[in-house]
């Protein structure tokens, strides 16, 4: 994205003057998928592209949002931020600015201008990106950059909580904001404890996969999946003290799982403890390089969300498939919350192109319509562009 254009925009809109610029990165998990309200481990990482925000400070207590994106403009006060539906996407950044100032950050006037080229729906956390982008925009410009930015993280995921009404967790706001470039983190969501592995995928690259089925996130599937866990959980406690069903080990589930007597909870709750055990096992693959293994481990996870928790759907099972199939891909999987939105596949460098062909064509015929890729290495989390 050119920012000498945007620069141009934003003075179109605001007039001349100072302008500062922040870009904050989409996000893709690599493994550990439906766990994150489990107690488990997941593995993302920030990717290239991402949002920018352009930003004036005004004199007075009002906040000009506009975007490249939409048509619609908004202005807030800052004595006065209610959530509103005809907002629209304008809601993330008011939700942040009002749960910082609730917790006591200084926040004055601004002109800010979004630009986003992260694909809307696709599951790659264009929300999480624009949330943490505002978080760090009021920190570093009223707040002196002094904030943890683990904070951050944990107000913008509030905000989408409470302000915005979505019960996200904590991992796509985390990515975004802790990301490091060529690194990915494994987070465990019950502690907030991470370490970083270095993604070096050799002759390898990642391919994003977008099914361009939309990923309205099925919130009745996704509400009915964490009854589900919660329901083995209970039972489960009764026999052995955890406080969630990843603290259970393979073996330790292997041993308990006859007292899940509906099949579907049982599932459920396999899904889960094994897909915890497959995440930790795939960042020591990545640390050593063992892309083989890691790629076949990316392929079990799919199978797991498929056959035991079943969140794929057609359009992901398909575009899996017809990956696994194409020459020179080691591993695919879906990625993000399922129904729709995007997959992932490990692929030799020197065959993408006809890769993304192959693929392309045969989801088609299948599917009706074709499938978009994107390329992206992986990114640095939210930050002022100097």
């Amino acid at each position: 994205m050119n920012i000498q254009e945007l620069k141009d925009e934003f003075k179109k809109l605001y007039g001349e003057g100072e302008i500062r610029v922040f870009h904050s990165p989409g996000r893709v998990n690599l493994i550990g998928e439906h766990i994150d309200y489990n107690g488990g481990y997941v593995f993302p990482c920030a990717l290239e592209f991402g949002t920018y925000g352009l930003v004036r400070v005004r004199e007075d207590k009002k906040v000009n949002l506009a975007s490249t994106n939409f048509d619609l403009k908004v202005s807030v006060d800052l004595d006065n931020i209610l959530y509103k539906e005809e907002d629209d996407w304008a809601n993330y950044p008011k939700g942040v600015m009002k749960v910082m100032m609730d917790r006591g950050f200084s926040i004055g006037g601004m002109d800010i201008l979004i630009s986003g080229n992260i694909p809307n729906g696709a599951g790659l956390s264009s929300s999480a990106s624009l949330e943490v982008l505002t978080a760090v925009i009021v920190d570093t410009l009223f707040n002196g950059g002094t904030a943890d930015r683990v904070e951050l993280v944990k107000l913008s995921q509030k905000a989408e909580n409470t302000f915005v009404g979505v019960n996200c967790g904590i991992m796509d706001q985390f990515a975004v904001g802790m990301g490091r470039k060529n690194e990915a983190i494994l987070l465990d969501c019950g502690s907030l404890k991470y370490n970083y592995a270095k993604v070096e995928l050799g002759d390898y690259t990642l391919v994003i996969m977008n099914t361009n089925k939309r990923r309205a996130l099925n919130e009745s599937k996704y509400n009915e999946r964490r009854a589900e866990c919660d329901e083995a959980l209970e039972i489960l406690k009764k026999e052995k003290p955890i406080n969630a069903l990843c603290d259970l080990t393979v073996e330790e589930f292997g041993k308990l799982e006859a007292l899940l007597e509906k099949i579907n909870v049982r599932n459920r709750a396999k899904h889960a403890v094994y897909e915890n055990e497959r995440t930790k096992t795939a960042y020591d693959c990545l640390n050593e390089g063992k892309l083989i293994e890691f790629g076949r481990l990316l392929v079990e996870s799919h199978n797991s969300l498929r056959d035991l928790y079943e969140v794929t759907g057609k359009e992901l099972d398909t575009i899996v498939e017809e990956s696994l199939k194409a020459q020179g891909c080691i591993g695919a999987r879906m990625t993000g919350a399922g129904f729709g939105g995007c997959a992932i596949a490990l692929v030799k460098k020197d065959q993408v192109e006809s890769f993304i062909n192959t693929v392309k064509e045969n989801y088609a015929k299948i599917i009706g319509y074709e499938p978009n890729f994107y390329l992206s290495g992986v990114g640095q989390g939210t930050e002022e562009i100097r």
